[in-house]
This record gives structure tokens, C-alpha cells and sequence, in this order.
């Protein structure tokens, strides 16, 4: 770990739009990075895929207190999903 980056453990804020409503969102660094890989993947937007995140849980669980944490999750996901280890 002795070239590991503190630099994607640093909080950044951003402005998004979820669905048409701004909003600003603070995650660190790294899961911006998953965003944008995830995004890319999709041939879209980091804002096209956290407005399906948050229609998708508003129309399946009514919604989420925490919004950052479950894209926190959702990335976690995305890798996972990658190595082939998520259930």
C-alpha cells in the first residue's frame, strides 16, 4: 500500500440533478471515479445514472435517508459485480 492515493479519500461536493431537482452530493474522490467508469460503461452521465438510482429506490422502497451511502453501495456493487463475488 505504499503507493496508495490519499488523494481518493478526500470528500468532494458536487452539484448534481436527480430527476430534474438540483441537489448537491458529497462523496470522496474514489466513488466519483466509479460514477464516471460506471457512466462510461453505460454510454451516459454521471447524473443520468444517479437519477436512475434514485428513481429506482423511490419507486421500489419509497425512498432512502441516505442518498450518498447507497451510492456508496452502488459502487461497491459495481465492483463486486466485476470480480464476479457480489450475491
Amino acid at each position: 500500500m505504499a503507493d496508495f492515493n490519499m488523494g481518493l479519500a478526500q470528500p468532494l461536493s458536487r452539484s448534481v440533478r436527480l430527476n430534474g431537482f438540483a441537489t448537491c452530493l458529497r462523496l470522496e474522490r474514489v466513488y466519483w471515479k466509479i460514477l464516471e467508469r460506471i457512466a462510461i460503461a453505460n454510454d451516459c452521465s454521471v447524473n443520468a445514472i444517479l437519477s436512475h438510482v434514485d428513481r429506482e429506490v423511490h419507486l421500489r422502497h419509497g425512498g432512502v435517508k441516505n442518498f450518498s451511502g447507497l451510492v456508496r453501495v452502488v459502487c461497491v456493487v459495481h465492483l463486486l459485480n466485476r470480480c464476479g463475488t457480489a450475491h
